[in-house]
């Protein structure tokens, strides 16, 4: 069946996973989570092996059935973690995963994720997949929707917007649902468990213009090392601790 993200965390609550998921969309933050979350699901079920399957040009789709065969004499249940980032498995590809979801095996979960997405991606693999188990396609969202994820998700950080702040955040934003995250993020490290309104979240913002972590993370992840040094040696002079923000810095990189 086709669910929406919603209905998906919903389903995870369920005491037993469908033999087959496919999430796919182009808003790659939304189809992390949802990966994560299922991954997270899987294991407290006792789906403790994981083989993780590349499926880029010139995979041998082979490989697929083969997972799906083999089980490690230590594990009772296995993933199946197949990324697919073009959402376009080809012709073998396609009659692969139709094949396979003919037939499931046993104590055995595949997740297949794509980063890319439209309704010209779905064929008769994606309708074997809806038959057999989930297909979650991930939309990005639309502008007036925002709003609500941003508030959501800041609830979610024990962080609180007022509707000002929210448009400010959405405003700086301009839809990219992972600068939202981050912003939300960094907020919530600054100000967790308070309320901000549009006059806490600007002096926040004024706040920030100084050398901090967040910055440091900014650079280093965009190649600049220059800046990235520069302000290593601004939070030096400032006396920070330099072994605590590697903490955010690895959470960045993992994103």
């Amino acid at each position: 069946m086709a669910t929406s993200l919603p209905a998906l965390r919903k389903h995870l609550s369920a005491a037993e996973l469908a033999p087959v998921y496919l999430v796919a969309g182009a808003e790659h933050l939304l189809v992390i989570e949802a990966a994560d979350a299922l991954r997270a699901r899987a294991r407290e079920l006792g789906y403790v092996e994981r083989d993780v399957l590349d499926a880029e040009a010139n995979f041998d789709w082979r490989r697929l059935g083969d997972a799906g065969q083999s089980l490690s004499l230590f594990a009772s249940r296995k993933l199946i973690d197949l990324r697919l980032p073009s959402g376009r498995p080809g012709k073998d590809g396609a009659e692969a995963l139709a094949a396979y979801c003919a037939a499931p095996p046993p104590d055995t979960v595949l997740l297949v994720t794509a980063n890319d997405w439209s309704k010209k991606h779905e064929g008769a693999w994606t309708a074997a997949i809806e038959r057999t188990g989930v297909f979650v396609p991930v939309w990005p969202l639309r502008r007036e929707e925002l709003p609500d994820w941003i508030a959501a998700r800041a609830a979610t950080r024990g962080l609180t917007l007022t509707a000002d702040a929210i448009t400010l955040v959405a405003d700086r934003v301009e839809g990219n649902l992972l600068a939202a995250a981050q912003e939300i993020d960094k907020l919530a490290l600054l100000h967790g468990g308070r309320t901000l309104d549009l006059a806490a979240l600007e002096a926040s913002v004024a706040d920030d213009a100084r050398y901090d972590v967040f910055r440091l993370a900014d650079a280093a992840l965009v190649g600049d090392a220059p800046r990235a040094l520069h302000i290593v040696a601004g939070l030096q002079a400032e006396g920070e601790e330099l072994i605590p923000m590697l903490g955010w810095i690895l959470t960045q990189l993992r994103v």
